[in-house]
């Protein structure tokens, strides 16, 4: 077996995080595949070899997977590396969480131990109360987009207009600030050469208090007076209510969202969230669980 040599095969199962396991019988040798879903049959192309391992990269999915009973919920999908697993019923995911689980555990774990089972997230779409989102282009020199990254790349950005991870809110406020500089003509930070302006939009919502906080990241390279963005913001038709708009200045060279200066443009610099009972005050940089019903089970 050698680098650059295709197969194809069955992905066999899925281990932590999410590398697919794939048999190749003429080379009687497993190869790991990230971003695959179990049962899926798959072409691959050897790429390293790592401690004797072989690792492959998934070129082409040549036949849904028996799992795969749901049709895609967002527009995106598959290119998306976001949720690589929704045409799979989350009862599946969560089965396949559990062998994760028990292959990790079982090894290592001396004499028999109790299994208590995987704990559900009581909401499976919508639930993040925290989303970064990049600028970009969704190919080189295309139009400018705002969203996640496709899967397996660092430069190339899809537009999430219709995530599903998240709030209809946080959709809503995307699109605004998406349009707002692509009418603009305005650039995005380009991460080999170092040169642009818009960097990403960070964006926090309270699952229980409907607060939201939004975080706008750019260099120092342009500047721009941005009192049209937060009107357009302010008048969009929300479920829950824009608490802060705040403009984050970040000129490091490397892709984390730090804040160098942050200025308030709108309102405050904070929010709250609730859990338990309990009531949050969270600001931009603040580490707070991104599954709020999903910390209260953590919790609890």
């Amino acid at each position: 077996m050698k680098k650059g040599q295709i197969y194809e095969g069955i992905i066999e199962r899925v281990d932590f995080p999410n590398k697919g396991i794939v048999f190749v019988p003429e080379e009687e040798q497993y190869v790991t595949v990230k971003n695959g879903i179990p049962g899926q049959k798959i072409r691959f192309m050897i790429n390293k070899f790592k401690r004797g391992n072989a690792e492959g990269r998934l070129l082409e999915v040549l036949e849904k997977s028996p799992l795969e009973t749901r049709e895609p919920v967002c527009s995106i999908f598959p290119a998306c590396g976001g949720c690589m697993y929704q045409t799979m019923p989350y009862e599946e995911q969560v089965k396949m969480k559990e062998g994760q689980i028990r292959r990790i555990m079982d090894p290592v774990v001396k004499g028999e131990y109790l299994f208590e089972g995987v704990k559900h997230s009581p909401k499976e779409f919508h639930y993040r109360n925290k989303m970064e989102f990049s600028f970009g282009d969704e190919f080189k020199d295309g139009p400018l987009s705002l969203g996640l990254h496709k899967k397996g790349s660092t430069y190339d950005v899809l537009t999430a207009g219709d995530c599903q991870l998240v709030h209809e809110d946080m959709d809503k406020i995307l699109l605004c600030v998406l349009n707002y500089f692509k009418e603009r003509n305005v650039s995005y930070y380009k991460k080999m050469q170092h040169v642009g302006y818009l960097r990403h939009l960070l964006l926090r919502r309270g699952d229980t208090t409907g607060e939201i906080l939004v975080n706008l990241v750019t260099t120092t390279q342009e500047e721009y007076d941005l009192t049209p963005l937060v009107e357009e913001l302010l008048a969009l038709e929300l479920e829950g209510k824009i608490v802060g708009i705040l403009h984050i200045l970040n000129d490091s060279l490397s892709d984390v969202v730090k804040s160098d200066e942050t200025r308030i443009l709108y309102g405050q610099d904070f929010f709250y969230e609730k859990l338990l009972g309990l009531e949050f005050k969270i600001t931009p940089f603040s580490f707070f669980q991104p599954n709020s019903k999903g910390a209260e089970v953590l919790y609890e």
